[in-house]
């Protein structure tokens, strides 16, 4: 456990839930908890189908269909990239049920602790870093 960046941390308020509990216990769990929502960096075009809402797709003509079908064919999406993200909203246009999707799924859920690189902070690690 990287000690010196934990308690660079504890100096400022946690980003979502505000300042840090008094209690090792409850300030190590402030760290863990999964809410920490980044865009994925990258997402597979199934993830991108999956999202799609169905009479949105039927609604569409024929060649924003195979366009669609196309860019859920690749690998890898960028869900982030400019240009995927103007094509999805050209293609479906804006306030559509898909856009709204899309831009659920292409969050990521995760705590302040891993994002931070920590790891699992636990209680003892909060009370090394405060002392």
């Amino acid at each position: 456990m990287d000690i010196t960046k934990l308690k660079t941390l504890l100096a400022s308020p946690h980003p979502i839930s505000g300042p840090w509990n008094a209690d090792d216990a409850l300030a190590a769990a402030q760290f863990n908890v999964e809410n920490i929502t980044p865009i994925k960096s990258s997402m597979s075009g199934d993830e991108v189908f999956a999202a799609t809402d169905a009479v949105e797709f039927g609604g569409l003509v024929e060649h924003k269909q195979q366009l669609w079908m196309a860019f859920c064919g690749r690998d890898s999406i960028n869900p982030a990239g400019v240009s995927n993200v103007a094509l999805v909203s050209w293609v479906f246009g804006g306030g559509s049920a898909t856009l709204t999707a899309l831009k659920e799924v292409r969050k990521e859920k995760i705590s302040l602790a891993v994002r931070e690189g920590l790891g699992f902070v636990y209680p003892g690690h909060v009370e090394n870093a405060r002392y």
